[in-house]
């Protein structure tokens, strides 16, 4: 199983490319609402129903996604529930993964010292602890870090690979007319 966290004012092309991409890719992947509510709102007014809520976790995710945007990132920040199960995730070697300004959550939580990353541009200067990068997707290690809405189909087929392999992120991006 894949949670990717939902809190309002998420990056909705971050969280519904990167869904999309997996689960054509035979990932079985669900979106977490960490509202009181199912139906979580997007950083452009979009609403999405989740697919469970954050009360509804299994133990032992093979990965957790956090989208960005604002005020989603920090709402996802400020949630207990996320904090706890990518700090046990991280622990267990699971993938941790993370775009636009949603790196600076993972980044608070000290998971990227001294490590590659990247984020939306302008927090660099807030991520001094790791090894910033420009690139579209960093990948150190079991974290997974981009830079935007501009690169989450690039961040869903790094996460694709690393969930099943080279050649099905291949597949699913050459069957959706991805270059």
């Amino acid at each position: 199983m894949v949670y990717i966290f939902l809190a309002d004012g998420f990056e909705e092309i971050e969280a519904l490319a990167t869904v999309d991409i997996l689960r054509r890719g035979g990932v079985d992947v669900k979106t977490v609402s960490v509202t009181k509510e199912l139906v979580v709102t997007g950083a452009h007014g979009m609403p999405v129903v989740a697919d469970i809520s954050y009360k509804k976790l299994e133990k032992s995710p093979e990965a957790v996604i956090l989208p960005g945007g604002m005020p989603g990132t920090l709402n996802l920040a400020a949630s207990e529930i996320v904090e706890k199960t990518v700090k046990e995730a991280y622990a267990e070697g699971k993938i941790v993964a993370a775009i636009c300004a949603a790196p600076t959550v993972l980044y608070g939580y000290g998971l990227l010292d001294g490590k590659k990353a990247t984020s939306y541009p302008g927090y660099e200067n807030e991520m001094v602890k790791c090894q910033y990068t420009e690139n579209a997707v960093e990948i150190d290690g079991n974290i997974i870090t981009s830079r935007g809405a501009g690169t989450a189909h690039l961040f869903a087929a790094a996460l694709l690979e690393k969930l099943k392999d080279k050649d099905t992120a291949e597949k699913t991006l050459s069957a959706m007319q991805y270059n």
